[in-house]
């Protein structure tokens, strides 16, 4: 199935090879690797396991070209560093021979990180959900210290239009499809854009779930994977890790508020953007998708991508959230 008529791209980024991966990193750390070159699962970059002569691991991160301009990977890199330099426990990148964070082949940045292993929850007990709010609320500390130089602001209006319109002119739905679409989100938008207003943005992780935290017995819990970094609401970064609903997860909130108070003092009245939240999480999981079939030819997340089926479900759901927002 080809959606939108483009074929599936051949580029460097798409033919990466061991040797060459190796050769890479190689060069930039200045250091001796084994053969070791496991691909790691990750659905818009190049991500690899290495293993350095000594016996340690790295792991070899190939950003997806046209993803992120330079200086939007160097924001990321540049929060990691700042939160590594406050002892928030983060995986930061590796410095480079040339001493800095990020390098570049045939068009494609990349990075260099030490390995670093652990498991992930999906349920939380009270014990969890106050370290949860502690590294969170130093994070956002560090955060809104300054704003970065080229991410994305996470607002209705702002980035939940362009993920629309970009799905809209792509031709990834059947062309009867695309009004109604286009009236539901609209409606959406301009429903929940007034919520945003007079709401504080900073720096946040932007797309803090289960799969993004990994506990290390007798240290804490690790914040990894900050591709998704975005100017937003700090209430993005923990609404994904509750059970249910916002009016199901009350005391977790209050939990979890508990510990991230402690450091940081939490805007309240922003608990009522949990679930706008989560219906421009949904237009935003399909835009991710649309992206990866438009460059890919293919997207491996969702084998039903851009079927009529997939459309209705998606209007169905969004409609849904729509009415849950509405009553409040």
């Amino acid at each position: 199935m080809n959606i939108s008529g483009r074929p599936k791209q051949e580029t460097a980024f798409h033919s990466l090879t061991p040797e060459r991966i190796i050769t890479l990193v190689e060069k930039t750390l200045d250091r001796r690797c084994t053969n070791l070159c496991r691909p790691l699962i990750s659905y818009i970059n190049r991500v690899y396991e290495l293993e350095s002569e000594d016996g340690s691991g790295l792991v070899a991160k190939f950003y997806r070209p046209g993803r992120w301009s330079q200086d939007g990977l160097q924001d990321e890199h540049d929060f990691l560093i700042e939160l590594a330099g406050q002892e928030v426990p983060v995986v930061a990148p590796l410095m480079l021979r040339d001493g800095s964070s990020l390098s570049s082949h045939d068009n494609i940045y990349f990075a260099v990180f030490p390995k670093t292993g652990g498991r992930s929850f999906d349920e939380y007990n009270d014990d969890q959900w106050l370290e949860l709010g502690r590294l969170l609320g130093r994070t956002h500390n560090i955060g809104a210290m300054h704003l970065p130089k080229d991410r994305l602001t996470m607002a209705p209006d702002r980035s939940t239009r362009q993920q629309v319109d970009y799905i809209l002119n792509g031709g990834f739905m059947p062309d009867d499809l695309q009004s109604p679409f286009k009236n539901l989100t609209d409606a959406l938008i301009n429903e929940i854009t007034p919520l945003f207003n007079n709401t504080g943005m900073i720096r946040i992780h932007g797309d803090c779930h289960f799969s993004n935290l990994i506990y290390r017995p007798d240290e804490s819990f690790y914040l990894i994977d900050f591709d998704d970094m975005v100017v937003g609401p700090p209430v993005q970064d923990f609404w994904m890790l509750l059970p249910g609903y916002r009016e199901d997860s009350l005391a977790e909130i209050e939990i979890f508020l508990e510990g991230y108070e402690m450091f940081r003092d939490f805007d309240m009245d922003s608990l009522r953007l949990i679930e706008p939240l989560r219906a421009m999480r949904y237009i935003h999981y399909t835009a991710w998708c649309a992206y990866q079939y438009a460059e890919d030819g293919e997207t491996r997340v969702d084998a039903d991508f851009g079927s009529r089926q997939y459309w209705q479900a998606e209007m169905g759901d969004l409609a849904d959230q729509l009415q849950r927002i509405v009553k409040g």
